[in-house]
C-alpha cells in the first residue's frame, strides 16, 4: 500500500505514521454523509470542517441511497458523488471514500437495497452469486468515481465494508474488486475493533472510540466500554461499537486478550465519535468537552491518525432509510434526523465540540511533523480501573529529547473533583524536569497538552503550563499558548524575556497573567528570536486557525468561520460579527472588517393554538429485544399535540427554525409531508429550513408526542429530572423562532 502499490504524490506509510509530501503527518479526518446534506450546502460544510482543522472528509457511499430499484442506479443531484469529492478538493480537503457495499451508519439494511438483502446468497461473503452483486455495484462506483482517483487525486484511502469480523479473505477480494473498476487509493483501510480479523498487510487496520452509545439497554448503566475512552491507555480495540449485530461478546467485558495496534501500522482511527446519535430507547448527550476528552487522550496515547464518526450531522433523504425495529435492527432510529450532536450539526450550524476539537486539530497541524514520530509513554503511577475518580490521567509523548505532556481530567456523568496540589516528573535524554515550579491544583474539564523542550526560531522553551496552539510565521515565529481554566500560565525557558503581564518568581520561570487578554512575550537566546502569545482560557472557544488560503491565521470570533475560495473569511452570523485577527508584526489582535446588507437576525413565528391528540400517550409502544419501540405514523397522529405555523416573510440568508420543547416525538410536516423528525433529550431542535425546498405557501404543522412518565427510555440526566419533575405526561412547546444568518465577508484583509 502507497509505497509499492497505488503509490501517491503525496501520501504514504510507514509502521509509525503517515507521510504528506515526505513529511511525518497526523491526518484529521472528519466523517459527512453528502447524500444527508442538501447538495447546495455541501461547500459550506466542508469549508466550515477545513476551517475546524480536519484536513480529510470520509463519507459513505450508501448504497440503498443509490440504487433503491436494481439496475438505476442514480447519482444525480444530491447522489452526485463525483462532484461531492471535487467540491472537497476546492475546499482544501482529502477524501476517504466508505465505499463497502455494507456500511450500516444506522441505514435500512445497513446500506443493502431491499432487493440486495432479499436476495438468496450469502451476503458479505465471497459467495459467488453476493460477489455478482457486488461487481456490478463497484463497476457504478467507478464510472463515476475512478477518473478522480489515482496518484495525484485528492482520493486518499478506501474503506472496505464496515465492522466485518471473521471474512479476511472477503476483504481482499473487495480490494481487488474496487481496484479492478479504478477505485484506487495510497491506502486501503477496515474497520479492526471487535478482535476481526483482517488480511495481513492488505489494509489499515481503523479503531474507533465513543463516550456513550445508544446501543445498550435503556437501565445499563455507562458501560465499561465507554469509560475506558476517557483515560490513557494503549488498547486500541474497542468491543462495544458494533456489538448489538455481533453474535460474540462485546458490551459490558473486554475479551480476555485486547487487541493491539498492528506493528506494521500506525495506530489510527476512523471513528471517535464526534457525538452520538439518538434512539428511541437510549438517547445518550455528551458535551464538547467528553467529545474533546476521548479525541484527545487519543492523542497522548500514540495516534497516527484521528478520525471521527460523525464530523458534520445529516438528514436521510427519503423516508423509510433509516435502521429501525421494522428492518429487524434492535434499536429504532428517527426516521430523518442524523444530527448526531455532532460539531456541525444536521443544520449546519456548529456545537461547543467544533471549538474544542479545532483547537487541537490546530496542533496537530503546527506540530504533527515532530509529534507523529513519538511514542506515548505512560506513566508507573495511574488509574487502575475505571472506577478510578482519584488519580490524574496523563501520559507523554516523546522522542527522548522533546515531547508533549497530555493532560485530561474531563469525563460524563461520574463527577472528578480537583485534583490538589500536582507536579509532574519527566525524565528525558537529557535529565528530569519537574514541572510546574510550585505545585497546582488541576480542575475538572481540564484538557492539556503542555511541550517539552520545545526549540523554535532558535529558542528554546523548556515547557509551558499552556496548551500548545500553533504557530505564526513572520519575522520572527510566534507560538501561540492557550491558557487552562484555573491553572497558573508558567513558562520555563533560559532566554532573555521582555513583554507586559509576566512575573518572575523563580529563575527560568516566568509567570503570565493572561485573565484579562491576550498577553505576548518577546524570548532572545543568542541570536535566536522568538514570541509567545498566551491566548487566555475565556477566549480558547472563539480562537480559529485558518489555514485553506495557504497562509496560517489567527482569528478570534464567537460565530462560524471559514475560509471562501478566494482565501477571504467569511463568517455566517445572524448579527453583524465580531473578528479579530492577529497580526504578529503588530504583536496584536486588529479588527477585521466584514460587510453584508443587512443583519437578518432573530424573527418570531406565528404559531396557532395547540390542538390536543385524540388520547393520552400510552407508556408503550411495543419493543423489540427488550427496547422501546419508538410511536408510528398512527401513534403520532393520534397522540400528538400539534400546532400550525406561519413564517415571517424570507428577507436573506441561511434560515433555521429553532424549537425549545419538551416531550417524546417531534416531527414536522410541510403540506401533510412528514419532513423531518426528532427524538427528545432536553436539547433544542434545529432545523435548517433552506433543504427542504420549502414554497412560499407550504403549510408547516409541528406535531409532538407526549412522554409518558413510565416510557422506557433513558434520558440524559437534565431531561430525566424534567420528566419526574411533570406530573403525567411531559409535553411543552417554550418557544419557536426564526433564524436568519446570512454570510459576512471580509472586506479589507488586515494583511495586503
Amino acid at each position: 500500500m502507497s509505497n509499492d502499490v497505488d503509490r501517491h504524490d503525496r501520501i504514504a506509510l510507514t509502521n509509525r505514521y503517515v507521510e504528506r509530501d515526505g513529511r511525518p503527518f497526523i491526518p484529521v479526518t472528519g466523517e459527512l454523509h453528502y447524500s444527508r446534506v442538501p447538495r447546495g450546502e455541501w461547500d459550506e460544510r466542508l469549508r466550515l470542517m477545513r476551517s475546524g482543522g480536519v484536513t480529510a472528509v470520509a463519507t459513505y457511499v450508501i448504497w440503498n441511497h443509490h440504487e433503491p430499484e436494481r439496475g438505476r442506479p442514480s447519482f444525480n443531484g444530491g447522489l452526485d458523488v463525483a462532484a461531492f469529492v471535487r467540491c472537497a478538493a476546492a475546499a482544501g480537503l482529502d477524501v476517504v471514500l466508505r465505499i463497502g457495499p455494507w456500511c450500516h451508519g444506522e441505514v435500512r439494511n445497513g446500506g443493502f437495497p431491499d432487493w440486495v438483502q432479499q436476495a438468496p446468497v450469502a451476503h458479505r461473503t465471497d459467495d459467488p452469486a453476493y460477489l455478482a452483486l457486488v461487481e456490478s455495484w463497484f463497476a457504478a462506483i467507478g464510472e463515476q468515481l475512478a477518473p478522480l482517483c489515482g496518484p495525484s487525486s485528492n482520493v486518499i484511502a478506501i474503506q472496505l465494508d464496515n465492522e466485518l469480523y471473521d471474512q479476511p479473505e472477503h476483504l481482499t477480494t473487495l480490494k481487488a474488486m474496487a481496484r479492478r473498476h479504478g477505485l484506487l487509493a495510497p491506502i486501503c483501510t477496515a474497520t479492526a475493533w471487535g478482535g476481526a480479523e483482517l488480511p495481513e498487510g492488505e489494509v489499515l487496520p481503523l479503531y474507533g472510540g465513543y463516550g456513550d452509545g445508544f446501543w445498550v439497554d435503556a437501565d445499563h448503566d455507562w458501560d465499561t466500554t465507554f469509560r475506558e475512552h476517557f483515560f490513557f491507555s494503549h488498547t486500541w480495540d474497542d468491543p462495544g461499537i458494533g456489538a448489538d449485530l455481533r453474535d460474540h461478546p462485546g458490551i459490558g467485558r473486554r475479551p480476555e486478550t485486547p487487541r493491539l495496534p498492528s506493528a506494521s501500522f500506525p495506530a489510527a482511527t476512523c471513528e471517535l465519535g464526534g457525538g452520538m446519535a439518538t434512539a428511541y430507547h437510549r438517547r445518550p448527550l455528551l458535551s464538547g468537552a467528553d467529545v474533546a476528552a476521548v479525541a484527545h487522550n487519543k492523542i497522548g496515547n500514540g495516534s497516527g491518525w484521528q478520525g471521527y464518526y460523525m464530523y458534520a450531522g445529516g438528514t436521510n433523504p427519503r423516508p423509510g432509510l433509516q435502521e429501525s425495529h421494522a428492518s429487524g435492527y434492535p434499536n429504532d432510529l428517527p426516521e430523518f434526523d442524523y444530527d448526531f450532536h455532532a460539531p456541525i450539526g444536521a443544520s449546519g450550524r456548529l456545537a461547543s465540540s467544533h471549538a474544542a476539537l479545532r483547537r487541537q486539530h490546530a496542533f496537530l497541524s503546527a506540530f504533527g511533523a515532530r509529534l507523529a514520530p513519538m511514542p506515548s509513554t505512560i506513566p508507573p503511577v495511574h488509574p487502575t480501573s475505571v472506577d478510578d475518580v482519584n488519580t490524574l490521567r496523563w501520559a507523554l509523548r516523546s522522542d527522548g529529547a522533546s515531547g508533549w505532556l497530555f493532560i485530561t481530567w474531563q469525563q460524563p456523568h461520574v463527577p472528578l473533583d480537583t485534583v490538589r496540589d500536582v507536579r509532574f516528573t519527566v525524565t528525558l535524554d537529557g535529565g528530569t524536569t519537574v514541572l510546574p515550579h510550585a505545585p497546582i491544583d488541576v480542575p475538572a474539564g481540564t484538557i492539556a497538552h503542555w511541550p517539552l523542550h520545545l526549540e523554535l526560531g532558535g529558542v528554546r522553551v523548556d515547557w509551558a503550563t499552556a496548551s500548545a496552539l500553533t504557530v505564526l510565521e513572520g519575522e520572527r515565529p510566534t507560538l501561540v499558548l492557550v491558557a487552562e481554566r484555573g491553572i497558573p500560565v508558567e513558562v520555563a525557558t533560559a532566554a532573555t524575556v521582555a513583554g507586559d503581564g509576566s512575573t518572575r518568581p523563580a529563575a527560568g520561570v516566568v509567570v503570565v497573567e493572561a485573565e484579562a487578554g491576550p498577553v505576548r512575550l518577546e524570548l532572545a537566546e543568542g541570536d535566536g528570536r522568538l514570541d509567545v502569545l498566551v491566548v487566555p482560557a475565556a477566549s480558547a472557544d472563539r480562537v480559529w486557525v485558518l489555514e485553506a488560503s495557504g497562509r496560517r491565521r489567527l482569528v478570534l470570533c464567537d460565530d462560524a468561520v471559514f475560509e471562501e475560495a478566494d482565501g477571504r473569511l467569511t463568517v455566517r452570523a445572524a448579527s453583524v460579527p465580531v473578528v479579530e485577527e492577529y497580526v504578529p508584526s503588530m504583536g496584536r489582535f486588529e479588527p477585521v472588517a466584514v460587510g453584508e446588507a443587512s443583519p437578518a437576525g432573530h424573527s418570531a413565528v406565528v404559531v396557532s393554538a395547540p390542538k390536543p391528540g385524540e388520547a393520552p400517550p400510552p407508556p408503550s409502544y411495543g419493543s423489540r429485544a427488550g427496547r422501546a419501540s419508538a410511536p408510528t405514523r398512527e401513534d403520532v397522529a393520534r397522540h400528538a399535540t400539534s400546532w400550525t405555523l406561519e413564517l415571517p416573510p424570507e428577507r436573506h440568508g441561511r434560515r433555521y427554525l429553532e424549537v425549545e420543547w419538551a416531550g417524546d416525538v417531534a416531527r414536522l410536516e410541510a403540506d401533510g409531508v412528514v419532513v423531518a423528525d426528532r427524538f427528545w433529550d432536553g436539547t433544542s431542535w434545529t432545523i435548517g429550513l433552506d433543504g427542504l425546498g420549502l414554497a412560499h405557501a407550504t403549510e408547516l404543522t409541528l406535531r409532538i408526542v407526549p412522554l409518558h412518565p413510565e416510557a422506557s427510555v433513558h434520558l440524559p440526566a437534565a431531561a430525566e429530572a424534567g420528566r419526574r419533575a411533570t406530573d403525567g405526561p411531559l409535553l411543552a412547546l417554550d418557544d419557536i423562532r426564526l433564524i436568519e444568518a446570512p454570510l459576512w465577508r471580509e472586506t479589507v484583509p488586515v494583511f495586503e
